[in-house]
């Protein structure tokens, strides 16, 4: 039975005619007329019948007008509850990121008190990203310029930042002297990688292409402060992220003068679950942590004499 022809079913019960709830509604007496005969096919009695020039309910009518009366009443409850669920401020958001963005942005998060956020860390390859989705509430995710574009059809992306990645070395290396790399300098080089499919490994593939030589990766580690400490110790060059490593000032980063390295960090989320206020009030967080990380490395490095010079003393 279909709930707007009980409705109907119910409105000729208080108003007593097909021209008053065809009054009341805003159609026409005939398109209620019909819809109650629908309705009648579905009903093993007759619902209604003819009282002169009236049609009124039988006792099966009414006893059914009275249970659509229960149903709409529950119905309306349930909008209440639902409006109630997505209006609250406080109700806990569940946030997954990948390890650099966790560790970077979690605490803020747990710090600001409410919303309430459930988190997790979830280190996945660049496709598995937008199935996070359907366990998470958001899910700040990460790709390079050149990866394909999240699946909107699926997903809804709010973009947080573009971070520049740079080459991270030990401070007494040779090539810690200069200002800025390239591919050429960098290629000759033992490195450690990202496992195979994960976001950054496209950086090392371009810069072997431009050097014309394949790379030495004599490391994989996904982890960039488990990569970072292997740099120091003397294990190979690696990609750190410019906004979201940890500070070692035992590292020195450069940029890459003829490769675009950097990637962009974006939230993806179901549409219906920005609906949600509490949602929404984590996700303009997010977007403020962000900002406000990306805003004080560039404030360090313009005020540096030296720039890209180590974590400690200035950029990352």
């Amino acid at each position: 039975m279909d709930l707007h022809h009980l409705r109907l079913l119910r409105e000729l019960g208080d108003r007593g005619s097909v021209a008053a709830v065809a009054e009341a509604l805003h159609i026409t007496p005939s398109a209620v007329s019909q819809q109650l005969k629908v309705l009648q096919r579905s009903a093993r009695v007759p619902l209604t019948e003819r009282q002169g020039r009236r049609l009124v309910l039988t006792g099966a009518g009414r006893a059914l007008a009275e249970a659509a009366a229960e149903i709409w009443t529950a119905m309306d409850r349930a909008d209440r509850v639902v409006d109630a669920y997505l209006e609250d401020p406080a109700a806990p958001v569940t946030v997954a990121a990948f390890h650099s963005a966790a560790l970077a942005y979690f605490p803020a998060l747990i710090s600001a008190g409410e919303p309430a956020v459930r988190c997790s860390d979830q280190d996945v390859a660049h496709a598995d990203f937008p199935a996070l989705v359907a366990d998470y509430d958001l899910v700040v995710a990460h790709r390079l310029a050149h990866d394909p574009p999240w699946p909107v059809d699926r997903v809804t992306v709010a973009p947080l930042v573009y971070e520049p990645l740079y080459i991270a070395m030990p401070a007494g290396h040779r090539l810690a002297g200069r200002a800025e790399l390239t591919a050429a300098d960098v290629s000759t080089e033992q490195w450690i990688s990202v496992h195979d499919g994960f976001p950054l490994q496209g950086v090392l593939t371009a810069i072997a292409a431009t050097a014309g030589r394949p790379l030495d990766v004599v490391h994989r580690i996904n982890e960039f402060t488990v990569a970072a400490a292997v740099v120091a110790a003397g294990g190979g060059l690696a990609l750190l992220p410019g906004y979201t490593s940890v500070a070692d000032p035992r590292l020195v980063l450069r940029p890459l003068a003829d490769l675009p390295a950097g990637r962009h960090i974006d939230v993806l989320t179901r549409p219906e679950t920005l609906h949600r206020a509490a949602a929404r009030t984590v996700l303009n967080a997010l977007r403020e942590i962000a900002s406000t990380s990306a805003l004080r490395v560039a404030d360090e490095s313009a005020g540096s004499s030296r720039p890209m010079t180590s974590q400690g003393n200035c950029t990352v």
